[in-house]
């Protein structure tokens, strides 16, 4: 996991976070994607919305480390995510046309480019599209995601997808409601990479 100069606000933030809210009981990995989604949204309902193991967490950090790839379902995932480059192939001019020949959206032709990219035991971060998270569960022999952090928002198929998500038995991030966004996801992600986040949860 990289390490990383810590800005004093991001430090301040932290602080009153944790005045508001008592973590120190959490395993370190899920203390730390529980604060930095809860840092990246300043929505403390997340505490009880996210679903998350902190074996499998802990097995993607080392994977991460290790240098597996990650795939974002949109640019905005991809934006969010840093010290890290995603493999996102939302733009992928393919995307349109497979997507019109197999009867699915972008998002989920997007999405299966982009696994045939990366290839199996990358790290997946969706927090836009439930279409590209459901597209993900039905590849998911093929795929062999390392992790996946299923964070999409809204009001159709988002609470569905992610339900789907913990039923499938894949190792995942998730959350029950249908909040989410591109934020949350890559923050999610960022907690896994920053070494100074699970240290801090180890030493609570």
């Amino acid at each position: 996991m990289s390490a990383r100069t810590v800005h004093p606000i991001e430090a301040e933030s932290y602080r009153i976070l944790r005045t508001q809210l008592d973590t120190s009981t959490l395993p370190p990995y899920t203390k730390a994607v529980i604060e930095r989604v809860i840092h990246a949204s300043a929505d403390f309902d997340y505490a009880t919305d996210l679903v998350a193991d902190e074996a499998a967490l802990a097995s993607a950090a080392a994977a991460l480390e290790a240098g597996a790839p990650i795939v974002a379902d949109v640019e905005m995932v991809a934006a969010g995510i840093t010290r890290r480059d995603a493999v996102c192939a939302i733009r992928d001019p393919a995307a349109p046309k497979r997507a019109a020949e197999n009867g699915i959206t972008r998002s989920a032709a997007a999405l299966r480019i982009a696994a045939e990219q990366a290839g199996p035991g990358a790290v997946y971060v969706i927090g836009c599209a439930p279409t590209a998270l459901f597209e993900l569960i039905a590849i998911a022999e093929q795929a062999r995601p390392a992790l996946v952090i299923g964070l999409p928002v809204g009001f159709v198929g988002a609470a569905e997808s992610k339900a789907a998500l913990r039923e499938s038995g894949l190792p995942a991030v998730s959350n029950v409601s249908g909040k989410g966004g591109s934020a949350v996801a890559a923050a999610a992600l960022n907690a896994l990479i920053y070494a100074d986040l699970v240290k801090e949860g180890t030493a609570s």
